[in-house]
């Protein structure tokens, strides 16, 4: 069984998740700003909002004294991964329900998922599509046991709550807060979470994704018993659908590598960053505005920005120049590097 304070301890001290600007001419032009919130350095087993999502969930689940998780995922799912590498760290045992059939050898993924301990089982993708279903639900249970069910993707409002506390580790003036949009939850969360006048906007990485308005905004009552209203999703970057490539989305990506030094994950992170460019240089945003741009998966840097490249607190943040090297700030205090604790043993 999970146990409750070990949860409660090393998911209290949230590690430092960087701010590091972007210098490049195309935002100049445009009298944007453009800030990056590196999430994928928050842990290196549990990155990007894959932490901010289990944080409440995993708590919650020692507390009702689970001693299983059980979720969802297609067979790269990075939720699969998080929840098996979370399940390993904190002493759950584990259940991947994975759509489809299996195919052997298994991909990295789920290679990495079944050396963490978690049992893969496969199902049918039209017994998937009816996953949330009582009838599925009720045989899962029949089959696995009493078991902590989070959903695909982990969006249920106890991630909202998690993602929630974002913005207030944002401590530079910024007016909108971006971030990919595959399940809601963390839009959902970073809206939730904003100071009044800040607005968050998500870019869908589904075809066809103007559903997701609605999710948003049943996670969000869920969670906190109403909608905020301060966002909105664009659903014009999904560059043909989730896990899809479309050239102008993979010429932009080669283009910010060279500029930046940075390799953008393409389901998620390159959708976004594509969106935010397109609509800088369209005039979108207004004048002289400051947007931070959540980066919710991996991204690799070369070469990597040092620990006290983006260490902020009141200062301002460090630059990623056009030449592809980050230009650090001078913190005001020492940088807050990763809790030993938290690696993985």
């Amino acid at each position: 069984m999970g146990d409750p304070g070990q949860v409660r301890r090393e998911f209290g001290r949230t590690p430092s998740s960087p701010l590091v600007e972007l210098d490049d001419l195309r935002l100049a032009r445009a009298g944007v700003r453009v800030i990056l919130k590196r999430d994928d350095l928050v842990h290196p087993l549990l990155p990007g909002n894959k932490w901010r999502k289990l944080k409440y969930n995993l708590a919650r689940a020692a507390e009702l004294g689970h001693e299983t998780l059980l979720t969802f995922g297609g067979a790269y799912s990075n939720h699969v991964r998080a929840v098996a590498a979370a399940g390993a760290r904190f002493g759950f045992r584990s259940v991947g329900v994975i759509r489809g059939e299996e195919h052997l050898p298994l991909n990295d993924v789920l290679a990495f998922a079944a050396d963490s301990g978690m049992r893969l089982v496969y199902m049918d993708r039209t017994t998937y599509r009816a996953k949330d279903t009582a009838p599925v639900v009720e045989a899962l249970r029949r089959e696995f046991g009493r078991f902590y069910l989070l959903p695909e993707g982990g969006s249920n409002e106890e991630a909202v709550r998690g993602c929630a506390e974002l913005p207030g580790e944002i401590d530079v003036p910024f007016d909108v807060v971006c971030c990919p949009v595959g399940t809601g939850g963390t839009l959902a969360g970073i809206a939730a979470g904003l100071a009044p006048g800040r607005r968050a906007l998500g870019f869908s990485v589904l075809r066809g994704g103007r559903f997701l308005a609605s999710d948003v905004a049943r996670l969000q009552t869920a969670a906190y018993g109403e909608v905020s209203g301060n966002w909105a999703i664009d659903c014009d970057f999904h560059a043909g659908g989730y896990a899809r490539r479309a050239p102008e989305l993979d010429a932009f990506a080669d283009d910010f590598a060279r500029r930046h030094g940075m390799s953008l994950d393409r389901i998620y992170v390159a959708k976004m960053m594509w969106g935010i460019f397109t609509l800088a240089e369209r005039g979108a945003f207004p004048g002289n505005t400051t947007v931070v741009a959540v980066v919710t998966g991996s991204m690799r840097a070369d070469p990597p920005p040092p620990a006290t490249s983006a260490a902020l607190s009141g200062s301002r943040p460090a630059r990623a120049g056009a030449d592809g090297r980050s230009r650090p700030a001078v913190p005001l205090t020492p940088p807050r590097g990763e809790d030993a604790s938290l690696r993985p043993p």
